[in-house]
């Protein structure tokens, strides 16, 4: 139907060029009538006149001819590329349309694991923070357990040295006792003593 309408377009623009050459060609004539010459030369005028015509429509007529196909051949593909590139146009902004949709989705996903992300690690950090604060717990608690341990046995070796030194302290203190009050004699009965309990016994 685009065919057709190019058509008829152009018909009626040849139709328009020959509805304004037509009254130039007439007043011409009519100039050249008022000129003079009478009956026969008017005759002669109007059929010279309608050469004229008939020869401008045959010219017409031919350019309608050799131009028509050509016309409708360049509309008919103005038409096609026109509608060509409007289905191009659409399919492109529909596929901007479904990548812009697709993208936006995926940027939203993203957004969304980066967010679930962070809430991770910020729970990773919490526990994270709650082990190295029971783990220094414990730590410390050793420490204290480790050093009470260490002072009582530290206390311990201290009170047995003192033990041990208060013995030797206190046998050497009766050796010097006995030394200052036992005699020759003291020293022979207690001998005797002893054998004599030591022979009962056996």
């Amino acid at each position: 139907m685009n065919g057709w309408f190019s058509e008829n377009r152009l018909r009626r623009s040849l139709c328009s060029l020959m509805l304004a050459i037509l009254p130039i060609l007439l007043t011409s004539v009519a100039a050249y009538a008022s000129g003079g010459g009478g009956e026969g030369d008017a005759k002669a005028m109007w059929k010279d006149f309608g050469w004229r015509v008939f020869n401008f429509a045959i010219l017409v007529g031919f350019l309608y001819w050799a131009v028509a196909k050509k016309a409708k051949a360049f509309f008919a593909g103005r038409r096609e590329n026109i509608k060509t590139a409007l289905a191009e146009a659409i399919a492109e902004k529909e596929e901007a349309q479904r990548k812009f949709k697709e993208y936006s989705g995926r940027l939203d996903k993203a957004t969304d694991e980066m967010n679930n992300i962070i809430e991770t690690i910020k729970a990773q950090g919490l526990v994270e923070k709650e082990k190295i604060i029971e783990d220094a717990r414990k730590t410390a608690e050793k420490i204290k357990e480790d050093a009470k341990m260490r002072i009582e046995q530290e206390f311990k070796a201290a009170v047995s040295e003192l033990r041990l030194e208060a013995v030797q302290l206190s046998v050497q203190m009766a050796e010097e006792i006995l030394k200052k009050n036992i005699t020759p004699e003291h020293h022979q009965y207690m001998v005797k003593d002893y054998l004599d309990k030591v022979v009962k016994k056996h």
